[in-house]
């Protein structure tokens, strides 16, 4: 398929900039494939498309605050910094987004903190805008976590073109985030409260736990028109055995094996034995998947609606279908569903 195929009209007045008062009250589009229908729900009503033995996968990852402010030496410019992941505990080094990039090059410092207790110094361009950085602090490894995270503001998305507000610490995050190392949230989990995993659990429902930390990656535009050329980036992946023997066993069971976003989508395809079974992974995945693509795990999926030609809707219209993709979201708009991150939910059956 090519990219000019994802172009979508999505009007600005639709986009969330804001969650909703509860987490469960969102819409819920639920498509289903078999009958070709459509439905209207709250998210709250997803209890009522799922029994005893069905599994869900979630992505446990945690957001950490992982966008920094900083003062170049000598000018003192405000620069944004972005940071993405640590390359090197011992020597602190850190790989990151820098904004305005023209400005930095190597061999600058960046300084932190109300005081400038924080020093940075920039020894290697990565990308245009990519840099490592490595932090000259002096102290242990979780005192130096603790410093940045309270210095850093919850990374929302560029779209939301406003300051990270207290709200957003708790509602950028689901409620079962464990394992810190994500900088952007797995966004369709975030429509879930501890009562409606409970309200699930008695249902007899089986939640396996996988962790994939987002990287900026997932939102890099595609800038090919073939999509076969387009590469993703690299994320961080941990599949244990646990969470593949309940999916496995709902999968033998003929039940519901439901992806709660496209990061459990991509975890659970990446790692897949010839009999169609998850098998336990640790390491990195660059995984893109687009139409045409035959799903081996999940057979039914929750995510949110996502931005146009992006990596996320080629993968809602390989698991959907391309046409039925196209046809939910001329109804979103038509019936002004919210928009990505803390926008609604879509439930593919």
């Amino acid at each position: 398929m090519k990219l000019s195929q994802f172009k979508l009209n999505i009007p600005q007045e639709l986009i969330a900039y804001h969650p909703t008062e509860d987490r469960e009250q969102s819409r819920l589009m639920v498509l289903d494939r078999k009958k070709g229908t459509i439905e209207h729900k709250l998210f709250k009503d997803v209890l009522d498309y799922f029994d005893d033995g069905d599994a869900m996968i979630l992505n446990n990852t945690r957001v950490f605050p992982a966008r920094l402010i900083g003062k170049k030496e000598k000018t003192e410019a405000k620069i944004e910094v972005f940071l993405l992941r640590e390359l090197n505990r011992e020597s602190i080094l850190w790989d990151v987004l820098v904004d305005p990039a023209r400005k930095i090059r190597i061999g600058n410092k960046l300084y932190f903190g109300d005081d400038d207790s924080l020093v940075a110094e920039v020894i290697d361009n990565t990308t245009s805008r990519g840099r490592t950085l490595r932090f000259l602090f002096d102290g242990t490894h979780e005192e130096f976590k603790k410093t940045i995270f309270d210095m850093g503001d919850t990374p929302l998305p560029k779209y939301i073109k406003r300051d990270a507000e207290p709200e957003d610490e708790e509602r950028y995050q689901t409620v079962f985030a464990k394992h810190e190392g994500a900088v952007a949230a797995p966004t369709a989990g975030l429509h879930f409260s501890k009562q409606l995993l409970k309200r699930l659990e008695l249902k007899g429902v089986n939640f396996a736990e996988v962790t994939l930390h987002v990287g900026l990656g997932t939102f890099r535009p595609v800038e090919v028109e073939d999509l076969t050329k387009h590469k993703m980036d690299s994320e961080q992946l941990i599949i244990p055995q646990e969470a593949c023997d309940i999916v496995n066993a709902a999968k033998d069971a003929k039940k519901k094996v439901c992806a709660v976003g496209t990061t459990t989508v991509r975890a659970a395809e990446t790692s897949v034995a010839t009999t169609g079974h998850m098998k336990s992974f640790e390491g990195w995945t660059n995984k893109f998947i687009f139409p045409p693509y035959d799903f081996q795990v999940p057979n039914c999926m929750i995510t949110n609606f996502h931005m146009p030609q992006s990596t996320l809707l080629m993968m809602v219209a390989a698991f959907a279908g391309y046409d039925f993709m196209r046809e939910a979201y001329d109804q979103a708009v038509k019936e002004k569903y919210r928009f990505y991150s803390y926008g609604d939910a879509m439930l593919i059956l």
